[in-house]
């Protein structure tokens, strides 16, 4: 595994992070307790140490599985990434919550589940411009700070083509972004990445298989279950997606390298990005997902 510093904080994160959606149920699996620990060792045995959670993936349940788990191994060995602005409601409906007295109880929510005294990266989930123009929010969130609940604030950017909020990061104490970033979605190349780097900023690149398309599974025509989070996705532009990908795995991705990993070493070729943060199903795509650790892609 290889290791990059987050921006200008003190965390060394793994150029390979663990996204953890899928624990909330969305994507029409309902873990266990023991399914997530066989995950989080094989993500620990391969040198990952980012987790990437938020409160409302399931109402806190990711965070509870994390911390059941980590509550039994060392905490030290892990940076806690969550998030806060929602509630998750039992219809896989989320409602919004950005006042700062709101942001306090769901910050020491996500401490209790994830039975932890203190958050690495605590960031804002997709606020609007409006939402983020709080000041009673972050004068709240960097009292917390000082307190020692959390470690550094980030934000995780609602929008790929608005700046504003990575422009404004340094204004509200904030050390990173995250951002959707991979090979079918490029727009943050255009002003999003160049504002980070202005800012000195980490960038966590979400999604960086886009929603499972450059996975290397799916060919043109694939249709999802009702259970399936892409079952909602627009047909028309599910089948131009299956079509590209189809074509990228043609005339890029080397014959021996799986596409899911190709992919996630295409997203860390840009020198903006700090870290990809893939979910997963099980320990074998854990092991893959770890392997672009060591990819040289040639854009």
């Amino acid at each position: 595994m290889k290791y990059r510093t987050l921006g200008e904080t003190d965390l060394e994160v793994s150029v390979i992070g663990l996204g953890t959606w899928q624990f909330g149920g969305e994507w029409g699996k309902d873990f266990t307790q023991k399914e997530v620990d066989a995950i989080l060792d094989k993500a620990n045995e391969k040198g990952i140490n980012l987790l990437d959670t938020a409160e409302c993936y399931g109402d806190h349940l990711s965070e509870d599985f994390i911390g059941n788990y980590i509550q039994n191994h060392k905490r030290e060995d892990w940076i806690l990434a969550t998030k806060f602005g929602h509630h998750f409601h039992n219809n896989f409906e989320r409602t919004r919550h950005w006042q700062a007295d709101d942001v306090l109880k769901q910050l020491d929510q996500s401490l209790k589940s994830l039975k932890t005294e203190y958050i690495d990266l605590y960031q804002a989930h997709s606020c609007t411009d409006e939402e983020f123009k709080n000041d009673a929010l972050w004068t709240m969130l960097d009292k917390q700070k000082q307190a020692g609940k959390i470690r550094h604030l980030g934000i995780s950017l609602k929008s790929n083509d608005d700046p504003y909020q990575t422009q404004a990061s340094r204004e509200v104490g904030a050390s990173s972004i995250q951002v959707v970033y991979n090979r079918l979605e490029q727009v943050p190349e255009k002003e999003i990445f160049p504002a980070a780097k202005e800012n000195k900023l980490g960038v966590l690149a979400r999604v960086p298989l886009a929603s499972g398309y450059l996975s290397g599974k799916y060919k043109p025509g694939a249709t999802f279950e009702a259970t399936d989070v892409r079952s909602r996705h627009d047909k028309e532009d599910t089948a131009k997606k299956l079509a590209l990908v189809e074509e990228i795995a043609y005339s890029e991705v080397p014959k021996d390298v799986p596409m899911a990993t190709w992919a996630l070493g295409w997203c860390l070729q840009h020198t903006a990005v700090t870290t990809v943060i893939p979910g997963c199903k099980n320990p074998e795509q854990v092991t893959r997902n770890a392997e672009a650790a060591d990819l040289d892609i040639v854009k």
